[in-house]
């Protein structure tokens, strides 16, 4: 087998590896599994707290069996666009929804505790964003049994702090 092909084989092994990994009896059950509603989401810089989202913030994170998530937040006092049209608001409008909104996707891992350990997003609002991976250095998931709190810290310096509740 030359090369290209062993490699080739060891890329296939390895992407269908992780799920069948994921349910492995010796792996205790995925903590974050599921469908988790905001809370909260403040962002702390120089001791200056903010509120990215309102102090009402709307949105929903998706962790699925398969080890995808998809996460999209809002501040619902974002006002709507006077136009109806999407992709037709003012500069004003459309600051407004990209200062207060913000959606992402990818994939996330898991360790043998069943803990969140990491994630890499695949596409993303934000799109300076695409293609990251994230540790536990830079990102955690701590889950309190209905609750959990994801922390943030960004490479400026800014840490995030979200609140998540399990949905019904």
């Amino acid at each position: 087998m030359n090369c290209t092909r062993l490699a080739a084989a060891l890329l296939a092994l390895a992407a269908t590896a992780g799920p069948s990994i994921a349910h492995s009896p010796n792996i205790a059950p995925n903590s974050v599994a599921g469908t988790w509603r905001i809370i909260s989401a403040t962002a702390e810089s120089n001791g200056n707290i903010s509120y990215p989202y309102g102090r009402e913030p709307r949105g929903k994170l998706v962790f699925t069996e398969d080890l995808h998530f998809v996460e999209f937040m809002y501040d619902p006092a974002i006002p709507e666009v006077k136009s109806n049209e999407r992709g037709k608001g003012t500069d004003e409008e459309n600051r407004a929804i990209l200062a207060g909104s913000f959606a992402l996707f990818g994939r996330y891992t898991i360790d043998e505790k069943g803990v969140f350990s990491g994630n890499t997003v695949e596409g993303s609002s934000f799109p300076n964003w695409v293609g990251d991976v994230r540790t536990t250095k830079e990102l955690t998931m701590a889950v309190d049994g209905k609750r959990m709190t994801e922390n943030f810290q960004r490479t400026g310096g800014a840490k995030i702090t979200i609140i998540w509740e399990r949905y019904p």
